[in-house]
């Protein structure tokens, strides 16, 4: 496989109808089969539609269609909207001339010609079974951030997202025309976005640290909330989390400071920094935001997101909820900070994960307390295939624990109301067998999950490997299902992957790495603050305590890397079973998680050298000490092979070590400087250090 240049994943992203044809295949006896007679009808409401579905017969199906205002009743693909039933919706008719595709309004129109796209792609051939049957998306909105740039949607990303499934895209605002990386025209995004039937929400980044008793503080809204509303009304939504619209509240509770740098290296407190705590006074800030926007935008959705504070009590959260105004959305996070018994220790679900399906305690005691009063609830569930449990993948290859997730989400929409999701964050998506996946299972009616695997398994692999591929999937799954990261694992070794150094504990002249500061590159929105560097299990409340948890770590972690090994190997197996027109695509698919599992090794290796250095600190005995350092060597040299086999992984697939806000940080570069930084510890640090107990 020919290696990648960087960013060159951006060809595979933009590429939404790919060759599918297998000259092979026959229709069946229920089955309509278009062919080169065939035409598109269409009006020039829906013309957009008909030339993407033109493209992808072109493309995928070598049939060139005429289009065509004028219906002459048979061998036609006929596209109308009906103007009724829910959005988004649309019905299918299907008979052995005709594919009549009718959507509730222009996006279920477009949503209909995509799935008849996705169906004869699972066939492999222009064919279609015979139907009559509507359809319902169950989530709407379905939104996502850029997997091609961090605020970044050319019109190839645009359709990639809406052909994926998702009805809307997030956008981080900071002030009118500017995001994270400077200025962008709102309104041309905006315009652009609805020729593929997307929405814009805004992420708030605006200025938020006002309360709304200051006198000032109308003249405050309008500046940042308000500007930006008024230069762009059109957007459909206001996202705001705890964090990123702190406020000075007068909740006795809380410190009344914004938390930032400024604030660290004070003496401890009791206080809880607004932002980060369900403070009694949000309702009234909400109010303020509210007013400003809809100033401008009557119609704007208002989502206020709970992100923060699901480790409080539900007692707290409910009184918040309960006090909200009538007028916005709660968005909750579908599995945080749930708690979970080993035999020997308790972890707590941390952020972002697959970990752990859900939905967790936090999420069902707000869901249940807002469908009491009748609150709209949207969920954040990650449910385009990326987690904080690798930093760096474009998707997290585990169809089996996602179809968990997405089972529980349909039920949270049947009992809950919960009728919109926030697919990805920050790190966008990638299109996988998890977007696809998850864009049957939220339509209904719709296949089983094993189903729909099965088929795009048999398309992707062919019937061959097939079997194979599905049981090495399951091995990954169970892998996911048996341990849960902390949140030190999350912002190290699993944030950047076998890259993450390895920094020697003892302060140790002049061998100190502790303020090591980790190589980014100008494109990196972040720089190196959310890698912390030099590995420290952190706490709150409910976790058992560190040294119980690492240890017992290491002997859970131990068992699970075998069956990654096994699921690793048996992927790779099916590789070699697959056709050799498919193995160029699954290749990539075998370094996703084969990249995964070296990740995982990393984060095993750097527990295992946490404990040594901290038996090391304490150490008096002479013998001991040596025979840790020699421990401590061997294990750095398990690392060093583990990084060399991950260098192979990057170059073939550039979007591995690829992540939108921090850019490339476990590319070869950055390998082969975790490489540098490892030998320097066995070169000089460990023998230097040896010689002190020697002497």
């Amino acid at each position: 496989m020919q290696n990648e240049k960087k960013y060159e994943f951006r060809k595979r992203l933009d590429d939404i109808h790919p060759f599918r044809r297998n000259w092979d295949i026959l229709p069946n006896a229920n089955e309509c089969a278009a062919d080169e007679n065939w035409k598109i009808i269409c009006t020039p409401e829906t013309l957009d539609i008909a030339q993407d579905l033109q493209d992808y017969f072109a493309r995928s199906m070598k049939l060139l269609l005429p289009l065509s205002q004028n219906s002459e009743g048979n061998k036609e693909i006929r596209l109308n909207v009906s103007g009724n039933g829910k959005k988004r919706g649309y019905r299918l008719h299907v008979t052995s001339d005709v594919i009549e595709i009718s959507g509730n309004d222009l996006a279920g129109c477009r949503n209909g010609a995509i799935n008849v796209e996705d169906r004869m792609n699972l066939r492999e051939a222009p064919f279609i079974e015979f139907m009559d049957e509507s359809f319902e998306i169950l989530f709407s909105p379905r939104m996502v951030h850029s997997g091609w740039g961090l605020d970044q949607f050319p019109d190839s990303h645009l359709n990639a997202i809406v052909h994926a499934g998702f009805d809307s895209i997030l956008l981080f605002v900071k002030a009118p025309n500017q995001t994270t990386h400077g200025f962008m025209d709102f309104n041309d995004l905006i315009r652009r976005a609805k020729k593929f039937s997307l929405d814009v929400y805004f992420y708030s980044y605006l200025p938020s640290f006002k309360h709304p008793d200051d006198p000032d503080a109308d003249e405050f809204f309008e500046n940042s909330y308000g500007a930006v509303f008024k230069n762009s009304p059109d957007a459909k939504g206001l996202i705001l989390v705890g964090e990123s619209c702190q406020f000075p509240s007068k909740d006795p509770a809380c410190s009344n400071l914004e938390r930032n740098k400024e604030n660290y290296g004070k003496l401890s407190s009791n206080k809880e920094y607004p932002g980060f705590y369900p403070c009694c006074d949000y309702p009234q800030w909400l109010n303020a935001v509210k007013k400003a926007v809809r100033r401008y935008s009557p119609d704007a959705e208002i989502v206020f997101w709970s992100y923060n504070w699901g480790k409080f009590p539900a007692d707290l959260r409910c009184e918040l909820i309960n006090n909200l105004p009538d007028d916005v959305i709660l968005e909750a996070t579908f599995e945080m900070y749930e708690y979970h018994k080993y035999p020997n220790h308790t972890m707590v679900q941390p952020d972002y994960s697959i970990t752990f399906p859900g939905p967790g305690y936090y999420f069902s005691t707000e869901a249940e307390c807002a469908k009491k009063r009748n609150l709209p609830v949207y969920a954040m569930t990650n449910s385009a295939g990326r987690t904080w449990d690798f930093g760096v993948v474009p998707y997290m290859p585990f169809p089996q624990q996602w179809f968990k997730r997405f089972t529980n989400m349909v039920k949270s929409h049947d009992d809950w109301g919960v009728n919109g999701i926030m697919d990805s964050h920050h790190y966008g998506w990638f299109p996988s067998i998890i977007s696809e996946c998850a864009k049957w299972c939220f339509t209904r009616p719709s296949p089983r999950p094993e189903d729909i695997l099965r088929k795009i398994l048999e398309r992707d692999f062919g019937k061959d490997a097939a079997e194979t591929a599905q049981k090495a999937f399951q091995l990954l799954s169970d892998a996911m299902d048996s341990y849960s990261p902390g949140f030190d694992d999350q912002a190290g070794p699993l944030r950047c992957g076998p890259s993450y150094p390895f920094i020697f504990h003892p302060i140790f002249y002049p061998h100190c790495e502790h303020k090591l500061e980790f190589p980014t590159t100008p494109a990196s929105a972040v720089g190196g603050r959310w890698i912390h560097q030099f590995y420290q299990p952190e706490h709150f409340s409910g976790f058992s305590w560190c040294g119980k948890r690492v240890a017992e770590d290491i002997k859970n972690f131990t068992g699970i890397a075998e069956i990654w090994q096994e699921g690793c190997e048996m992927l790779a197996r099916a590789v070699e079973l697959a056709p050799a027109n498919k193995q160029q695509h699954i290749r990539y698919i075998y370094g996703v998680a084969e990249f995964c599992r070296r990740s995982f090794l990393t984060m095993l290796h750097i527990k295992k050298w946490w404990l040594l250095n901290k038996k090391l600190e304490i150490s008096s005995e002479v013998n001991e000490a040596l025979n840790i350092l020699d421990q401590m060597d061997e294990l750095l040299g398990r690392e060093i092979e583990n990084v060399r086999a991950t260098i192979p992984l990057v170059e073939a697939d550039s979007s591995l070590g690829w992540e939108a806000s921090m850019d490339y940080i476990a590319d070869k570069e950055h390998l082969e400087w975790k490489l540098q930084q490892v030998e320097n510890l066995r070169t000089h640090t460990l023998p230097a250090y040896r010689q002190t107990i020697l002497c």
